[in-house]
């Protein structure tokens, strides 16, 4: 295994799309959704572990889930949980991440990603990622993973790639980015995977830390210069109270819209081990395993009848679970919330925004 090879894991989000599992306090990173033993977060380090040596791993999360990472990573070092103390989107958390690898060893070669994807051939997962940061390692571009689309999905971003610019790298494609999209309408997500020119975006990147450090400083010159003095805090006591003093003045951006978007240098992989961001309850019912009936049904004790297309979830072990004559529906039940309401992702988002009308972010 390659001892310049890093991976920082991106952790820190609040996961309010699987509500009421999912709450503020415990985020989905940090749940056992799949209902196999393991995290989100536990699931993508050991994905990342067949390619980075373990004392290269780095999360990056909210200062309020530190001690989350450390329960669930008990191998990961101290100094490799990196403390963001307020939301500033993923940028911030690349320069951060960046300059900090870049102070211990110059020559690293980085892959970021978030902590809640699903990857279902993860042999070819490895052996994508392998290819793209051997490559990295060599040349000062900045790749992006992109995955083939099966459905015009509006939950996802997506990359047009310029297909008249491409190159083969250990058997696997790569076309310069010509445009990003985020979450388009159904008509245009219709229309863009029906052109065969566009991928999801996954949100994974690789680069070698020169090349990203190059243009950040570039492109997000006001994002990059507060962190390009770490050095002399890295490793130190001092380090937490110089990265709060500086998120304090960092605005909040994208890597794909603060850089992505405006370098050269930017290329897409293309991507086929099976992927997705398992952001909301419906991505979880279109992945997981279902009954006869279409059914996702995780519970302890039920009794299901005439009914189809519906997401069961029960917390509580000592519950029985009746369920009878109802299509397409999302039941979640856990220790203080009973939601019920129609699969639809839109009327789902409708009771996140009541719940702050209605006063009830307390159960957030």
């Amino acid at each position: 295994m390659d001892k310049n090879y890093y991976c920082v894991i991106m952790a820190g989000g609040i996961g309010s799309r699987f509500w009421p599992v999912s709450r503020n306090a415990m985020p989905k990173q940090f749940l056992d959704i799949l209902g196999i033993g393991k995290s989100f977060l536990q699931l993508t380090y050991d994905r990342f572990a067949r390619i980075v040596p373990a004392e290269n791993i780095i999360v990056v999360t909210s200062q309020s889930y530190v001690d989350l990472v450390r329960r669930q990573l008990p191998q990961l070092a101290a100094e490799n949980i990196l403390a963001e103390p307020y939301r500033r989107n993923t940028a911030p958390c690349i320069a951060y991440a960046s300059t900090k690898i870049r102070a211990v060893n110059p020559a690293a070669t980085m892959v970021v990603a978030p902590s809640d994807h699903f990857i279902s051939n993860e042999a070819l997962f490895v052996d994508t990622i392998s290819a793209a940061m051997k490559y990295a390692s060599e040349k000062d571009e900045l790749f992006t993973l992109g995955i083939d689309p099966t459905r015009p999905e509006t939950g996802y971003g997506y990359i047009q790639c310029n297909m008249k610019q491409s190159k083969t790298i250990d058997g696997n494609i790569a076309y310069k980015v010509k445009t990003f999209t985020e979450k388009p309408n159904r008509e245009l997500a219709k229309v863009f995977v029906e052109s065969g020119e566009f991928l999801w975006n996954s949100g994974i990147f690789v680069w070698n830390v020169s090349a990203i450090c190059s243009a950040l400083a570039k492109w997000l010159p006001e994002v990059f210069t507060l962190f390009n003095d770490g050095d002399r805090y890295y490793g130190t006591p001092q380090e937490q109270d110089f990265i709060t003093r500086i998120y304090e003045e960092c605005p909040a951006i994208s890597i794909d819209y603060g850089v992505m978007e405006k370098t050269s240098r930017a290329w897409v992989f293309q991507a086929s081990f099976g992927w997705s961001d398992l952001g909301t309850w419906e991505s979880l019912y279109l992945h997981a395993a279902k009954d006869s009936d279409r059914n996702l049904v995780k519970c302890t004790d039920t009794m299901i009848d005439s009914t189809s297309g519906c997401v069961v979830i029960s917390q509580e072990k000592d519950k029985l679970v009746v369920v009878k004559g109802m299509k397409d529906y999302l039941i979640v039940n856990t220790d203080d919330v009973l939601m019920i309401c129609p699969r639809d992702d839109s009327k789902f988002k409708e009771i996140l925004a009541d719940l702050a009308v209605n006063e009830k972010s307390r159960f957030m």
